[in-house]
């Protein structure tokens, strides 16, 4: 039996955890993820997960069922959906090298929906618009936005600079 004047484990060992803590996820890993909390590579690990089986399904079932001739940009549309597909894979495994997929997904979807939703939203012309149906599925852009660690990726791919 342990006294009471005696250390505890945690005492001894001040930086080991005394067992599962929810906000341990949020808290910033240096050991594992240069800095960035855990919580933001399960949401990524979440997001290119979502985006491999999505996409994978979508495009490549399209491409490989196709029948007929090919109009030119829809054919590379669907061919680079596929390919997305693919590289998101890699982000499953390692999720801060795959980024700027992260980024360029927040850039496409949030630009298509000032330019193309947002007008035909004020215009209440949006609603059973040939749009809609992408308007749907684009304003999920807030996930990558929040699954981003904004931090980590302006200091490491804007500013070069290398982490902890």
């Amino acid at each position: 039996m342990q006294s009471h004047n005696s250390p505890t484990q945690s005492e001894d060992n001040p930086k080991r955890s005394s067992g599962f803590s929810v906000f341990n996820i949020f808290k910033r890993d240096y050991e594992s993820y240069e800095g960035v909390p855990r919580i933001n590579i399960y949401l990524l690990r979440l997001l290119f997960t979502l985006m491999f089986l999505g996409l994978s399904y979508e495009s490549w079932s399209y491409i490989f069922n196709h029948t007929g001739p090919w109009d030119n940009i829809h054919a590379a549309a669907r061919v680079m959906w596929g390919s997305y597909a693919i590289i998101s894979f890699i982000g499953i495994l390692r999720p801060l090298k795959m980024l700027p997929i992260v980024l360029f997904e927040i850039v496409y979807k949030t630009a298509w929906l000032f330019v193309v939703a947002y007008p035909l939203w004020v215009k209440d012309e949006l609603i059973g618009s040939s749009a809609e149906g992408m308007t749907r599925l684009f304003v999920w852009v807030v996930f990558p936005i929040v699954a981003m660690p904004w931090r980590y990726f302006f200091r490491t791919y804007i500013l070069g600079k290398q982490t902890a």
